[in-house]
């Protein structure tokens, strides 16, 4: 069964032309460094892999910057709030958009990164290093607070990653994620939601990456974690990180890419009003 929510067509032409965009972006506030993703999700849903992901393509080579796990543990490989820059291709400058990724959510209290630091993550409150104390809150005397955060230093879109081939979210999860995107809209900060391990989720799209939106488990997916979440299906995008390759793929690329697009677009948007 056909269905179709995003203009994503698949192939290397659009590769180019999406490639030719992020190479000419600027942020239209010219105040404003860098636009600044903050990534944020359950153990395990590939925040640290998309960012590896975004620096193949655009870099036009395998990288593993962004430390991922290759585990199944229920506890996150991610403990710093760690901001990542992707070099241009060939040249001493960067792209002007950062990604930060930050400690994954668990289930229960007292385990994973804490709502209280997410929050502060977003105003631009956490210095890049900063260890995450699942025990306790980063405070406003503790060095790694910034008292007076820059425009740049703030976030300018939030991205939930979630896995395609996850059980369905514990509550404890569940909860937490809300309270983020509470924080988020509370401040006017665009949201939205990649989908990851799409092709292990769903024989059609293991097959063949272009079946992603012909895929009805995929749609029912994306449905029951627009429903939980609240993030509208038009911005929840399916994408396939790079894991096990050697070399670089058109048709991940471009998914990828066109979630990318998508995120600056939102991003600098928002900043633009600061």
């Amino acid at each position: 069964m056909l269905w179709k929510s995003h203009d994503c067509p698949m192939g290397d032409p659009n590769k180019q032309e999406l490639l030719r965009y992020m190479n000419n972006f600027q942020p239209q506030n010219k105040k404003v460094k860098a636009i600044r993703v903050l990534l944020h999700g359950p153990v395990g849903a590939g925040k640290s892999s998309f960012i590896n992901s975004v620096k193949n393509i655009l870099q036009g080579k395998m990288t593993n910057e962004a430390l991922a796990s290759n585990t199944t543990s229920d506890q996150s490989f991610t403990k710093k709030y760690q901001t990542y820059k992707v070099k241009k291709e060939g040249r001493e400058n960067f792209y002007p958009f950062v990604f930060n990724d930050i400690m994954g959510l668990e289930d229960g209290d007292g385990r994973g990164v804490r709502t209280d630091d997410i929050k502060n993550a977003l105003k631009g409150h956490v210095k890049d290093g900063y260890k995450f104390n699942p025990a306790s809150s980063l405070s406003d005397d503790d060095p790694g607070f910034i008292s007076s955060p820059s425009i740049s230093d703030r976030v300018h879109v939030l991205v939930c990653v979630y896995s395609a081939n996850a059980a369905e979210i514990k509550l404890s999860v569940l909860q937490k994620m809300r309270k983020i995107r509470e924080a988020a809209s509370d401040l006017g900060i665009p949201q939205l939601a990649i989908l990851t391990h799409i092709d292990e989720a769903c024989g059609e799209t293991e097959k063949n990456l272009r079946n992603v939106y012909r895929s009805t488990y995929l749609k029912k997916k994306m449905g029951d974690f627009s429903s939980s979440l609240g993030i509208p299906m038009n911005c929840i995008l399916p994408v396939k990180n790079y894991s096990d390759e050697i070399q670089l793929n058109p048709d991940v690329d471009t998914l990828i890419l066109s979630a990318l697009k998508l995120m600056i677009d939102f991003g600098d948007d928002y900043a633009d009003k600061l």
